[in-house]
């Protein structure tokens, strides 16, 4: 279901082709997936506790199939935009639900291991995408088709594979809105922690919705498989490390991947002044490091302060701002693009992350040095 999220990736620049379209609509189309995300959670977010798991898990199977079968037949931008609103409503879905179920549904043995194993089908799908959908394209007929007859009979094949697992949860609760909010003893950690998050998931959102335009514009290399193995390499960094700094303690992981962050993006406004492949590699694979390290211990900390029976709101709104933040700042992107050029929006793009990261950073030093006196 996640790689079937991102297999669009390496088609923006055969769509915006056909359709005659810039980077900013590319960047409006991507962020339709995030408010498809965003709307899930808030209005889906609890009913799994009151329905069970396997009927969420199913419709979000079958927002996955639609979405694919609304790419099929898209002829025009609007249909884009639909498909990227059902592929976000399946992701939505799919975060909260599949990860419950996972650890639920995890034998004793396997209990440790259970959130690491939902992480990195998590991230490890969301970096699969790109990289299968890069493949398909470049090197195998029908571009804007094949992928997604693929991801409909994978899609197909992971229904059945609900249908065939017990159900785990208990059914309690009442179908509602989440509710978002942040308990007053958890707030400061919270603020360091999301924007954290969000500098991480604006970096992600980049890679995901404009690399592909990066490798050809910038670097002049037009090969969809290399531009969907760069956009899987940031995920897959990102979800090696989450399983890797689990034991890390929170505010000196956080920390860390801010620090990482940071250098990320220099590393990515040289790769783009310099027209460098190596170094747009180098970048996406630091940055994921970076951006796994902030936002899974960031979030550690969060959990370390909240109250036990709050923990599920105040993770929701901790993933509402990071699906915002794949968003908000593309499409900004996307803006700058238009007036500055893509190289220079780029170098800008990183420069105003860095600094939120550096912010972070001094936010952490200066708390854990009082903490310490």
């Amino acid at each position: 279901m996640m790689l079937g999220t991102t297999v669009p990736t390496p088609l923006y620049s055969l769509y915006a082709d056909r359709m005659n379209f810039e980077v900013f609509t590319t960047t409006v189309v991507f962020a339709a997936y995030a408010g498809g995300v965003l709307f899930a959670l808030l209005a889906f977010g609890r009913w799994s506790d009151a329905v069970g798991r396997r009927p969420m898990l199913m419709a979000g199977v079958v927002f996955s199939i639609v979405s694919a079968a609304v790419f099929l037949a898209a002829d025009s931008v609007a249909l884009l935009l639909v498909g990227r609103v059902l592929s976000g409503l399946s992701a939505g879905v799919f975060t909260g639900t599949a990860t419950a179920a996972v650890i639920e549904a995890a034998p004793e043995r396997w209990r440790g291991r259970a959130a690491a194993v939902a992480t990195v089908a998590n991230i490890g799908g969301l970096g699969g995408g790109p990289l299968l959908a890069g493949l398909l394209v470049q090197y195998a007929p029908h571009p804007l088709h094949l992928v997604f007859v693929v991801h409909i009979v994978m899609a197909v094949l992971a229904g059945l594979a609900v249908l065939t697992v017990p159900e785990t949860s208990q059914r309690r609760g009442g179908i509602g809105l989440q509710r978002l909010s942040v308990p007053p003893e958890a707030l400061p950690v919270f603020v360091i922690a999301a924007l954290a998050a969000f500098a991480g998931f604006a970096v992600t959102g980049l890679f995901t919705a404009v690399a592909p335009s990066f490798l050809a514009e910038v670097i002049g290399i037009g090969n969809h498989a290399v531009a969907g193995a760069i956009v899987c390499s940031i995920f897959a960094s990102s979800a090696v490390t989450q399983v890797l700094a689990n034991r890390i303690p929170p505010p000196r992981a956080v920390a860390v991947g801010c620090a990482i962050l940071v250098a990320g993006m220099a590393v990515l406004a040289v790769a783009l002044h310099l027209s460098s492949l190596p170094g747009l590699i180098a970048a996406a694979l630091i940055s994921g490091v970076g951006q796994g390290m902030s936002f899974s211990r960031g979030l550690a900390a969060v959990a370390e302060r909240t109250p036990p029976e709050r923990r599920a709101e105040v993770s929701s709104t901790y993933f509402v701002v990071a699906y915002v933040a794949i968003s908000l700042p593309v499409i900004g992107e996307g803006l700058a693009a238009q007036a500055l050029g893509l190289q220079t929006a780029g170098v800008c793009f990183a420069i105003a992350v860095a600094v939120l990261a550096t912010v972070c950073l001094i936010a952490i030093v200066s708390r854990e040095k009082r903490s310490a006196g």
